[in-house]
């Protein structure tokens, strides 16, 4: 007498699953857009970084290796590059804000504020970075009133972007894992 079969459903994480991969890619494309028209959603002339949002929702979903995590973070940079006052640094900034959101998701949090959590402080991670490297190459020395007015578009964007992939979050999962 023959078994009875079953078929149980995996959800495969990383870029080599070709759905995550267009997701990846999908989420990138509507940062671009949405960052070439972000001023429409601006709080004291500050808007989230939608590139950023976008790659911690993805990453969020996806749950790349580390190295899958970092090449998010390039193409990111890379993106970055259209119109930015002080270029290559986003490769950098991206980079690392990326790197720390693949760490970030694999502390166990609820799932309610796993989201938020890592967003916020993965846009603080990319934030810090692209004003570091500003200090470095571009604005030399700094003036306390530079870092102050940096820090504050840091915690402002974080704090929109954290609400943005939360919100996006729930719809993006549902969808991801049918």
């Amino acid at each position: 007498m023959a078994e009875k079969r079953t078929v149980t459903a995996t959800h495969e994480t990383g870029l080599k699953n070709l759905n995550n991969l267009l997701l990846v890619g999908v989420m990138m494309a509507v940062g671009v857009v949405l960052r070439l028209c972000a001023g429409f959603l601006a709080v004291a002339g500050m808007h989230p970084n939608f590139l950023i949002a976008t790659y911690c929702l993805s990453i969020l979903i996806v749950k790349p290796k580390l190295r899958e995590a970092a090449v998010i973070g390039l193409i990111s940079g890379c993106i970055s590059q259209i119109g930015t006052s002080m270029p290559w640094i986003n490769l950098g900034s991206e980079l690392v804000g990326a790197i720390v959101m693949c760490l970030l998701i694999m502390i166990p949090l609820p799932k309610v504020v796993k989201p938020l959590v890592t967003t916020f402080l993965t846009t603080l991670a990319s934030g810090y970075s692209f004003v570091a490297l500003a200090a470095i190459f571009y604005v030399h020395p700094m003036t306390m009133a530079t870092f102050l007015q940096m820090s504050m578009v840091c915690f402002v964007t974080a704090a929109l972007n954290c609400v943005i992939v939360t919100i996006l979050s729930i719809p993006v999962n549902r969808i991801m894992n049918k």
